[in-house]
């Protein structure tokens, strides 16, 4: 279907996450995401320091086209932001699961790793909504 990192978990919401071993994840928009807003122009995060719940708002990323709400997949305390995106949004349409990652988080249960869709899965929500 698509060339979805295998590592990675996601949220229906298009949140990608990447498990980094030592209680921290890596947390992005998809591909699939990037591709329906088109060209990113902004990108609002949250603060290193913020709580964050799993499934709470906690980030903005705004398009040529709308502005698109980013939610928590998992609930942490934010480690690290990707301060390269204020000058460069359009890091996320050029490399979403890599380079385009918004922040990091420290893990408050490891346990709602378990409860994020795997790559397939993902996948089969990706091609529900196309049709």
């Amino acid at each position: 279907m698509s060339d979805l990192p295998t590592e990675l978990k996601f949220a229906k919401s298009h949140e990608w996450v990447r498990n980094e071993g030592d209680g921290t994840v890596t947390v992005g928009i998809s591909d699939h995401a990037q591709g329906l807003l088109g060209d990113l122009v902004f990108v609002e995060l949250p603060e290193v320091g913020d709580s964050l719940d799993a499934g709470s708002e906690c980030a903005v990323v705004e398009s040529v086209k709308a502005a698109s709400d980013v939610y928590s997949p998992v609930a942490g305390e934010v480690t690290a932001v990707n301060v390269e995106l204020a000058d460069a949004p359009e890091t996320i349409n050029q490399d979403a699961f890599g380079d385009g990652w918004m922040f990091k988080l420290k893990l408050t249960d490891a346990g709602d790793l378990d409860k994020l869709l795997d790559a397939n899965a993902y996948a089969e929500v990706m091609q529900s909504e196309d049709h």
